[in-house]
């Protein structure tokens, strides 16, 4: 019987026979065949993978690698550039260390208005003379705020050192010692004078007056600390000659060479005479030399409103205190010291001036008597020698103190890791009267620096080569106070100063003027371009160059105007727009002396700017916030313009000197001496001169190359330290992690000298052991050789993972095997050796027996025009060997010296 189909197997047993044709199944088409992928395409999507892949490791390994060089770098570098064979990574762990940009972003966050102003009122609203209570004072608060700032432990006594005892020699000479900030102030003994009595009248026929001056400042409460302080220091010259003089009165002009050349070429007899110069064009103390040397008995100097510009009342301007014009009574007091002679103490030239030291007579300073006079006592001396005038007889009495007075340099160091490689910055503190422009407008963009220098090292920076800050004392008489310290450690100096920053006046006007050596020039530009301008959003500090004031007027002196534009070409400088530094502030000494690279830099005023009333009581408070810089907007842009000057000088792997640019601007010196010469009858070769200037440009730009490249292998070694340390510090962490997932401890990361630190015994003193100052040095014991090498071993090496987290074996062997650490200090030797070079460029313009009848000034490169004092003559001594000697045997002479001191400068920095 057939089997139902539900019934039936489903499985057909082999060989049963069929009963019935099975039902062929649905026919399925044949799946097509993908087509390759040809072999290239597969190919390249590899490539593409690879890359991207790639791209992302390497942008990771970047990112990390950037982040040690940023975190670690700072500790490596300086390890790298240490004297000592310490390893690297001895000093205190953080995290974010502050060091490059990241310091600079910090500094700039710092300097504000607010408390710039506070520290103006502080130091601007009460006389302090040099050499006077008030002076010292000042002294004692910028030493506080050292103290404050840089974290110096305060002494149970004033740190108040003689100058020329071992505690003041050893103060500045243990500098490349210190490991701590410390602050001291420095007092020096010079020559100077105070007032005593003075006088000024016209005598009639009969020898009695019939006009006396009233001769000191006019103010009242409108100006409250003008109003006060009025009569606090009498109008008079520093430094000028006491005694009396009588004779009639010849006007010179502006007392320039010139002007007294014209005078004797017109037959006018100085003999006798007291003559009557305005205010400009030179150095005051060259308008009484000139008159001196022409046989004149006295000198008068007064500020006349036809240099005030457009600021004038003829055009509409009123006079302070209720105006921006001048005070008819101001009176611009002022040293007459010979400066382009020598500065400094008149009786120790080329010599400290210590308590005890021996004094000579001063060949720098007048002999004859001088007053300074306001406007409106020279309008009535001016009518007597006008057509019609009278011209009666002239007295003058100027009885002054001559006497050692002592002055006081407060001095702050923060050491750097590069100790003996040192940058300075400086600003005089002392004033003729209360000095709100000149100088405590630089005296509070010095606060606003050190305040940001002080918020860096709260935050774990320090700064690769030391800084020192000094405040400079009886500037104003002379630059004294720069000047002895520049002599007293003139050695030091030319062994360890790389730079020096200068600050006299932060603000006087609206126009940004800085000044340089040449080989300073593109730094200081540089910096201007990144700081925004103080006033005009979407501009930088730089543009304040063609700054001018807004306050116009129909009438200006054509004389003065012409006298302006001229001053203001010869301060556009060079190709740079930098101008050169003569004289006229302590960088004197730097530049003239020891041949540092310098630069100044400031705002000054322009002939349609509020008139600013230069060493005068209205030099004020008032009128400093009402009009030379109400908000304080300039001095914070000088504050941080300066303070990244001493950043990047002090943190820099190499220093930003260019000394090509200052070799090739020794070409266009020589051109203008070359065009004077044309005018002259005399014959000099200067092939050979040309000839060494060439020498030294090649010589000069193969030094650019090695530079280049010493920064640019220390910087990649740097990288791979950083590269390696990464590498290592993620194979650490991925072994930790495999540990932990066998069940295995792992060894926690911070157990270093740091960790150990509180427990580690007690240091004690061991009196055979001493320092040279507190007489003893802490000492840490060893409790058995094996323990005792073991934890200074680990010390050593424990760390140098970069983030104290590597294991001390893995450290052992990265110092000693994984990473070339002897490249890496080869390389900063490679990269010191180049600073060397580039901090001897300057000093290689200095030659021992200086410029002739002024041989304190040493440089024969750039110095302070004989006849002009604070205006820079480039190569001094060749250029007035034509225009004052007219001399060719000497001009020669000149040429010959100069070439030899380039051709041996040239050879000094072959590299």
């Amino acid at each position: 019987m057939a089997i139902p189909d539900e019934e039936k197997p489903l499985i057909r047993v082999k060989n049963e026979p069929l009963d019935e044709i099975p039902i062929p199944a649905a026919a399925v088409p044949p799946r097509p065949r993908a087509r390759r992928v040809p072999g290239w395409v597969r190919m390249v999507l590899k490539l593409v993978l690879l890359v991207g892949v790639w791209a992302v490791v390497s942008r990771n390994v970047k990112q990390n690698v950037d982040a040690m060089v940023e975190m670690q770098g700072p500790r490596w570098i300086a390890g790298a550039f240490s004297e000592s064979d310490s390893p690297l990574g001895r000093h205190p762990r953080r995290r974010n260390v502050l060091f490059g940009k990241k310091a600079e972003q910090k500094f700039l966050t710092v300097p504000n208005a607010e408390s710039a102003i506070a520290a103006s009122r502080q130091y601007a609203t009460k006389p302090h003379m040099a050499g006077t209570p008030g002076d010292f004072d000042t002294a004692k608060d910028f030493l506080k705020l050292l103290q404050k700032e840089l974290g110096v432990s305060v002494p149970s006594s004033l740190p108040l050192y003689s100058a020329g005892t071992p505690e003041s020699r050893n103060a500045t000479l243990g500098i490349t010692k210190l490991n701590a900030p410390t602050a001291w102030i420095d007092t020096y003994y010079p020559v100077m004078n105070t007032p005593l009595d003075h006088s000024l009248e016209i005598l009639g026929e009969d020898g009695t007056p019939v006009w006396t001056a009233a001769l000191e400042e006019v103010a009242d409460d409108t100006d409250p600390e003008a109003g006060k302080y009025y009569d606090a220091v009498t109008t008079w010259h520093g430094l000028s000659k006491g005694g009396s003089a009588k004779g009639k009165l010849v006007y010179a002009n502006y007392g320039r060479k010139e002007d007294y050349d014209e005078l004797v070429a017109k037959g006018v007899d100085l003999n006798g005479t007291i003559v009557i110069t305005r205010y400009g064009g030179i150095f005051r103390g060259l308008k009484v030399k000139g008159a001196q040397e022409r046989g004149a008995v006295a000198c008068l100097i007064y500020s006349d409103l036809r240099d005030d510009g457009t600021v004038t009342p003829e055009n509409g301007y009123a006079p302070y205190p209720h105006g921006p014009a001048r005070n008819p009574n101001s009176v611009q007091r002022g040293s007459t010291q010979f400066l382009s002679i020598y500065p400094g103490d008149p009786t120790t030239p080329g010599y400290p001036s210590y308590e005890n030291s021996t004094r000579t007579d001063g060949t720098n300073i007048p002999s004859i008597p001088s007053l300074p006079l306001s406007w409106a006592n020279a309008q009535v001396l001016l009518k007597e020698i006008q057509e019609g005038g009278q011209n009666r007889t002239i007295s003058l009495v100027n009885n002054v103190d001559d006497r050692v007075i002592p002055i006081w340099n407060t001095m702050g160091v923060i050491p750097g890791h590069i100790k003996d490689e040192v940058v300075v910055v400086g600003n005089h503190r002392d004033a003729w009267v209360m000095g709100a422009s000149d100088p405590s407008s630089g005296t509070a963009s010095i606060h606003e620096v050190v305040r940001g220098l002080g918020e860096l090292l709260r935050n774990g920076w320090t700064p690769l080569r030391t800084i020192v800050i000094a405040s400079w004392d009886a500037e104003e008489y002379g630059l004294i106070g720069s000047t002895e310290w520049g002599e007293d450690f003139a050695d030091w100096i030319n062994d360890h100063v790389v730079a020096y920053i200068n600050l006299d006046s932060s603000v006087s006007g609206s126009k940004f003027r800085p000044l340089a050596t040449p080989s300073l020039a593109h730094f200081v530009r540089s910096i201007a371009e990144e700081i925004e301008h103080p006033t005009k959003p979407g501009k930088t500090l730089w543009d304040a160059r063609h700054d001018n004031g807004v306050l116009t007027g129909k009438h200006i002196d054509a004389e003065s105007l012409a006298a302006y534009e001229a001053s203001e070409v010869e301060a556009a400088g060079d190709s740079t727009g930098v101008g050169l530094l003569g004289s006229g502030s302590d960088f004197t000494v730097f530049v003239q002396r020891t041949g540092v690279a310098s630069n100044n830099i400031g705002f000054s005023s322009t002939l349609q700017d509020p008139v600013y009333h230069y060493h005068s009581v209205f030099d004020s408070e008032r009128w400093m916030e009402m009009y030379g810089d109400p908000g304080f907007g300039r001095h914070v842009a000088i504050a941080k313009h300066l303070g990244l000057q001493v950043v990047r000088l002090a943190d820099s792997i190499v220093l930003p000197i260019n000394t090509t640019h200052h070799a090739y601007e020794l070409e266009h010196y020589l051109n203008k001496v070359e065009a004077i010469a044309s005018t002259t009858s005399l014959d000099v070769d200067f092939s050979g001169l040309r000839s060494a200037i060439r020498s030294l440009q090649k010589a000069s730009a193969k030094l650019d190359h090695e530079k280049t490249k010493a920064e640019k292998k220390f910087r990649k070694l740097l990288r791979r330290l950083a590269w390696r340390h990464t590498v290592r510090r993620n194979l650490r962490r991925a072994a930790c992690r495999l540990k932990k997932l066998l069940g295995k401890e792992c060894a926690p990361p911070h157990h270093g000298r740091d960790d150990a630190a509180p427990h580690a015994e007690k240091a004690f003193e061991c009196s055979s052991m001493t320092n040279g100052k507190s007489g003893l040095l802490p000492f840490q014991p060893r409790i058995g050789r094996a323990p005792a090498w073991a934890r200074e071993h680990h010390a050593r090496d424990g760390d140098e993972d970069g983030s104290g987290a590597m294991e001390d074996t893995v450290g052992k062997h990265f110092k000693r095997h994984s990473f070339p650490m002897k490249k890496f200090r080869k390389a900063a030797k490679r990269v010191r050796a180049v600073n060397q070079k580039l901090k001897a460029f300057e000093r290689g313009f200095i030659h021992e027996d200086g410029i002739k009848d002024r041989e304190w000034y040493r440089n024969l490169d750039v110095a302070p025009g004989k006849w002009l004092g604070y205006g820079a003559t480039t190569f001094p001594a060749l250029t007035e060997a034509f225009t004052i000697e007219k001399n060719a045997t000497m001009a020669q002479y000149e040429a010959k010296r100069l070439q030899e001191l380039i051709e041996k400068l040239a050879h000094e920095i072959k590299v």
